[in-house]
């Protein structure tokens, strides 16, 4: 089964590129984590809502600000990529994207979108996979990238 689920319902092969479309609908497992698992392990929850930034950090409704280095933003239960600019939304409402990468957006990338490469990319075994892909990506951009920051040929910079 493993090696179904790993190679042959990707997006690379007809079946994975049929069942893709489906299983975005809601057709994926149902996983879950518990919030005493969460709390266990140290995670911090906030109900309220971030509604802005101070001095670089998320400040939350009730005026909050968090002292993190990372910010985990959970759009809830339907997917909603309105807010990502530039729009890269397709028909069906997920990102325009191959394996998280957003062609028409250089630098822009995307991760934890069900059946992002394959059928366990909404599985912790597959989001490995394309976290992994999407790091090299990330990688190969900043290796290409000029003193300036613009994605392009590396010039050498003479004092």
């Amino acid at each position: 089964m493993k090696f179904v689920a790993w190679n042959l319902l990707t997006r690379s092969t007809p079946i994975g590129r049929k069942m893709a479309p489906e299983i975005r609908k809601g057709g994926a497992p149902l996983l879950r984590i518990r919030r005493p698992e969460l709390l266990g392990a140290g995670v911090e929850l906030h109900e309220a809502r971030t509604t802005g930034v101070r001095d670089g950090k998320p400040m939350l409704a009730d005026g909050e600000v968090l002292d993190v280095a990372t910010v985990v933003w959970c759009t809830g239960f339907r997917p909603d990529y309105r807010w990502v600019e530039p729009a890269t939304i397709g028909e069906d409402g997920w990102p325009v994207e191959n394996r998280g990468v957003v062609p028409s957006a250089p630098g822009l990338y995307f991760l934890g979108i069900p059946f992002q490469y394959g059928f366990t990319s909404m599985l912790v075994v597959g989001a490995g996979r394309d976290a992994a892909y999407v790091a090299d990506r990330i990688a190969s951009r900043a290796a290409n990238a000029s003193p300036t920051g613009v994605a392009g040929r590396t010039v050498d910079v003479a004092t």
